[in-house]
This record gives C-alpha cells, sequence and structure tokens, in this order.
C-alpha cells in the first residue's frame, strides 16, 4: 500500500485538530466558558492554591509534632527546667535532642519562606532541607548515644526523617504537577474564549460552504459552466455531422464546408 508523506499527515492531522477545536468552541456555552474563566481568576487573586496550603499546614504539623515530642522528652528526663539546661545551655551533641528541634525550625523557615512567601516553583528548597536533615539524622544516630536514653532515643529520629521525606513527596506529587495543570487549563480556557470572541456564535459547518442554488433560484456559478461546457459538445457533435453529410454527398462545395465550420463551430 501507499503510504502518505509524513508532512502531509502532520498536515492532515493539523488541519483536523483545527477543525476539531473550532466545533469544541462552538459546543462550550459561553456562560460556562465565563464561570470558567473567573473561576481560574478568583485562584490567582487568592496568591496560593489550595494544594500549596496544604503543604504548608503540613509544614507547620512538622514543627509542632517534633517540638511537642521533644517537650515530653523533657518533662520525662528530670523536669522541663533542669533538662533544657542540660541541653541547650550545656549542648552535647552525643546527648542532646535540642539540635533535632532546631533542624524541625531550619526545615520550617526554609519551607515557609520559599513556598509560602516567596511562592517558588522549584523543589530546590525542599531538596535542601531534606539533604540536610537526613545527613544531620544519620551522622548522629551513628556517632551518639541516643539509644541508651530510652525510647526518645529512637522517637525523635525516626519521625524527624520521615516527616521530611513525607514533605519532599508532597510537593514533589502533589503541589507542583497539580499547579501547572491548573495554569494549563488556565491557558486553554483563556485561548479557548479568545477563539470564541473571533468567530460569530451559532456558526455552523454547513456554513462554511457554498449552496448548489441561491434562495432566488438562480443557478449556481458551477451549474452554469457545465451547461455550457455541455452546450458547446452539443454544437461540435452537430458540426460534424453535418460537414460529414455534406462533404459526402457533395465534395467539391468546399466554400460551404468552410462558411459551415465558421458558422457553427
Amino acid at each position: 500500500m501507499n503510504h502518505l508523506p509524513e508532512h502531509m499527515e502532520n498536515t492532515l492531522t493539523g488541519s483536523q485538530s483545527s477543525h476539531a477545536s473550532l466545533r469544541d468552541i462552538h459546543s462550550i456555552n459561553p456562560a460556562q466558558l465565563m464561570a470558567r474563566i473567573e473561576s481560574y481568576e478568583g485562584r490567582e487573586k487568592k496568591g496560593i492554591s489550595d494544594v500549596r496550603r496544604t503543604f504548608c499546614l503540613f509544614v507547620t504539623f512538622d514543627l509542632l509534632f517534633v517540638t511537642l515530642l521533644w517537650i515530653i522528652e523533657l518533662n520525662v528526663n528530670g523536669g522541663i527546667e533542669n533538662t533544657l539546661k542540660k541541653e541547650v545551655i550545656h549542648y552535647d551533641y552525643y546527648s542532646s535532642y535540642f539540635d533535632i528541634f532546631l533542624l524541625a525550625v531550619f526545615r520550617f523557615k526554609v519551607l515557609i519562606l520559599g513556598y509560602a512567601v516567596c511562592r517558588l516553583r522549584h523543589w530546590w528548597a525542599i531538596a535542601l532541607t531534606t539533604a540536610v536533615t537526613s545527613a544531620f539524622l544519620l551522622a548522629k544516630v551513628i556517632l551518639s548515644k541516643l539509644f541508651s536514653q530510652g525510647a526518645f532515643g529512637y522517637v525523635l529520629p525516626i519521625i524527624s526523617f520521615i516527616l521530611a521525606w513525607i514533605e519532599t513527596w508532597f510537593l514533589d506529587f502533589k503541589v507542583l504537577p497539580q499547579e501547572a495543570e491548573e495554569e494549563n487549563r488556565l491557558l486553554l480556557v483563556q485561548d479557548a474564549s479568545e477563539r470564541a470572541a473571533l468567530i460569530p456564535a451559532g456558526l455552523s459547518d454547513g456554513q462554511f460552504y457554498s449552496p448548489p442554488e441561491s434562495e432566488a433560484g438562480k443557478p449556481s456559478l458551477t451549474l452554469r459552466k457545465n451547461r455550457r461546457v455541455r452546450n458547446r459538445f452539443w454544437n461540435y457533435e452537430f458540426c460534424s455531422v453535418n460537414v460529414k453529410n455534406l462533404t459526402a454527398s457533395h465534395p467539391r462545395k468546399t466554400a460551404e464546408v468552410v462558411a459551415l465550420l465558421a458558422a457553427g463551430c
């Protein structure tokens, strides 16, 4: 079988998609189209999307949860005041939980500043906080003596590690893709509204083609051309028959033959 060239297939595909887009535009209700545009513009005016707000709430939960666990640990190991002096004033990397709390504060400040205040749309901030958290916790678990201090020696490092990676997953697989999808939808709706404004409403596909006959009953241009060609063909047949008959009956009357050809043909 003969295959079409690639550029011809692309041209046919583009033309079909353009016709489909025209039909889609006219099939959209103008009221629904304006409602979609207003809803997307309302989201833009809010300044922050719902999924990004959820992410910021989870970052706040990370800080509050780690703080709560650290306060419980302070209260369990001999009272808050005495343990605070031991872990903050007389800080010891090998036995203190204060640095894990500071790590949660670091994550909170960087992520809220980057994704709530500056509204970043890139993953570099969350990559920085997750990398710092993972490296610090791995080093602390290997070098410190937290496991000899009870259950909190296991709970705080593990909880901090899990929360940091949940934040990374949520931003990379939920926040950024959903916001990019909403932005693409907004651009498509705006483009459709601009095209619909340029084309008259209620225009059907049949109105792009000329009717075979006009409303006044006059023949169309194609029909007139067909009639003209048919009349010429009939005249040619008539002339050829008359010339044959005349030349057969009177071979010497060339002048009449020439006159007949000039008149009819």
